[in-house]
C-alpha cells in the first residue's frame, strides 16, 4: 500500500495554489491524498504568517497534529510556506515535533521533505523566496468550475503594517505564454471562472516586460474556449490605468467585480501605511470606475487601530464608507507585526483597534444588506456550486468564493457546475436568494 499524506492548507488563496503545487507533486509521487490527518504517514502543514491570528491559527495546528503525533496516529509532521520562511531560525527549536521545514521557495522540494521525515531525518528546506517554481502541476481543490489563477508572487510595496515582501520576497511576473498555458489547462479541466490573483495584480508585467501588462493579458485569457467568466483581485489603487478600465468594462467575460484594498481614506493614515494615494486619489478613483464600469461591485479591505489614528481619523474613514458604500469589505484590526516599520511606532492598546473594526463591521454589515435589498427584483446568472440541506446555492457576478457568501437557488434542480439565471426575491442572513428561473 502506498503511504498517506494529508495536507492542510492555511492562509490566502496564494497560498492555497502552492498547496495545490504540492498536492499535486505528492500525488505523482506515489502517495496517497487523504483528507483527514488521523491515520496518515505524514501532515503537510501550509502555514499563514500574515498577521497575529493567523500565526496563532498555525501554531495551534501544529500544536494539535504534535499530540496526534505522540499518540501515534500520525507518523510525521512537515510545516510549509510562509510561518515556516519568516521565523526560520527559530522554529525548529520552538517546535521540535515537526520534522521537516519547507520555506515558500521550497515547495517544489515537498516530496524529499516528506521523504526524509518519513525515515525519521530532520529536513530544513529554505532556498531564497524567489527560487520558486511557480509553473508547477497542480491539484485542484476547488469546486472544479473554478479555479485561482496566480499571475505572480512576491510584492515590492513595502505597506508599513505587511510583512509580505520579507517573507516573499521581490514582485515576480510569471510569463505570459506560462499563465496562458495553465489557463488552457483549467479550461480543458471543466473550470469556467479564473480568479486572477497576486499580491498586486496591476503591477503585472513590469517587471518583465518594463510596462503594465494586466490590462492585455485578460483580453487573452477572455479568448480561451471554456472560460466564461474572470474575476480580478488584488487591484492596488495607484495601478488602475485607463486601459485596465476599458478592459474590464468592455469584455463581457470580465466580471464587473474588482477588489480594491484601500487600507484607509485618511491622508496622514495613507501616508504613515506607506500607501502611494491620497484620500482625494481614491475617491477619485471610485467615483471614475462606478462612472466608466456601470453595475460595478467593489470589494475593498480596511485596517482600523493603525498607530495615529485617532477618533478624527476614525470618524473620516466611518463617513466615507458611507459615501463609497462598497459592496463588499474585509475589516482587519492593526496588527503589530515585528520587521514591519509600522511594529516601531506608538500604538494604541488592542482593545482600541479590536473595538474599532467591530464598529466597521457593523456599519459595513448595514450596507451590504443594503446592497441585497436593491438586488431584489433583478435576474442574475449564477455558478451552482453545491447543495447544503436540501438548498442549492452559488454565486453571482457579485459574490466571490469563500469570502463573500452565496445566492441561495430556489425553484429548481439545477447541476453543480451549470450556469442558471435566477430573479433575485431577498435575502437570507446575509446571503441574496434567487428563484430558479425555468427555460
Amino acid at each position: 500500500m502506498p503511504q498517506t499524506v494529508c495536507l492542510i492548507s492555511l492562509g490566502c488563496a496564494k497560498n492555497l495554489v502552492n498547496s495545490e503545487q504540492m498536492l499535486a507533486l505528492l500525488a505523482a509521487a506515489g502517495y496517497a491524498i487523504t483528507p483527514e490527518p488521523q491515520g496518515s504517514d505524514a501532515v503537510v502543514v501550509n502555514t499563514c504568517a500574515f498577521i497575529g491570528p493567523a500565526k496563532q491559527e498555525a501554531i495551534d495546528t501544529i500544536l494539535e497534529l504534535a499530540e496526534m503525533k505522540k499518540s501515534g496516529e500520525i507518523a510525521a509532521i512537515v510545516a510549509a510556506g510562509c510561518l515556516a520562511e519568516r521565523y526560520r531560525d527559530e522554529v525548529a527549536a520552538e517546535l521540535p515535533e515537526v520534522d521537516a521545514f519547507v520555506g515558500v521557495g521550497a515547495f517544489g522540494d515537498i516530496v524529499s521533505a516528506v521523504q526524509a521525515a518519513l525515515r525519521g531525518e530532520h529536513a530544513e528546506l529554505f532556498p531564497a523566496p524567489e527560487a520558486c517554481d511557480d509553473d508547477l502541476p497542480r491539484a485542484l481543490s476547488s469546486p472544479g468550475a473554478w479555479a485561482y489563477l496566480k499571475i505572480a508572487d512576491g510584492c515590492d510595496n513595502r505597506c508599513a503594517f505587511c510583512v509580505v515582501p520579507s517573507i516573499r520576497g521581490k514582485y515576480r511576473s510569471r510569463r505570459e505564454e506560462e499563465i496562458l498555458r495553465e489557463a488552457r489547462d483549467l479550461a480543458a479541466s471543466g473550470v469556467r471562472e479564473l480568479i486572477v490573483i497576486a499580491q498586486d495584480t496591476t503591477r503585472y508585467g513590469v517587471d518583465l516586460y518594463g510596462e503594465k501588462r494586466l490590462a492585455g493579458l485578460l483580453h487573452k485569457l477572455s479568448e480561451i474556449d471554456g472560460i466564461l467568466w474572470i474575476r480580478l483581485h488584488y487591484l492596488y489603487p495607484d495601478g488602475i490605468t485607463d486601459e485596465l478600465v476599458r478592459e474590464i468594462a468592455e469584455n463581457p467575460k470580465i466580471l464587473k467585480y474588482l477588489d480594491i484594498p484601500i487600507q484607509h481614506i485618511n491622508d496622514e493614515i495613507l501616508r504613515k501605511m506607506r500607501r502611494r494615494t491620497t484620500g482625494a486619489q481614491v475617491r477619485e478613483l471610485i467615483t471614475r470606475l462606478r462612472r466608466d464600469i456601470p453595475g460595478l461591485v467593489l470589494r475593498t479591505s480596511l485596517i482600523a487601530g493603525l498607530p495615529g489614528e485617532g477618533d478624527a481619523e476614525f470618524e473620516e474613514l466611518c463617513e466615507f464608507l458611507k459615501e463609497a458604500k462598497f459592496e463588499r469589505a474585509g475589516i482587519f484590526a492593526f496588527s503589530p507585526e515585528e520587521g514591519t516599520a509600522a511594529y516601531d511606532m506608538e500604538y494604541p492598546d488592542n482593545d482600541v483597534a479590536l473595538q474599532r473594526a467591530a464598529i466597521v463591521e457593523e456599519l459595513q454589515s448595514r450596507i451590504m444588506d443594503d446592497f441585497n435589498d436593491r438586488r431584489v427584483g433583478t435576474t442574475e446568472t449564477v455558478l451552482v456550486e453545491g447543495v447544503d440541506n436540501g438548498w442549492y446555492y452559488g454565486r453571482s457576478f457579485a459574490e466571490s468564493p469563500e469570502i463573500d457568501g452565496v445566492v441561495v437557488v430556489t425553484g429548481g434542480e439545477p447541476r453543480i457546475g451549470e450556469f442558471v439565471t435566477v430573479k433575485i426575491v431577498g435575502s437570507d442572513e446575509g446571503d441574496a436568494v434567487g428563484e430558479m428561473e425555468v427555460l
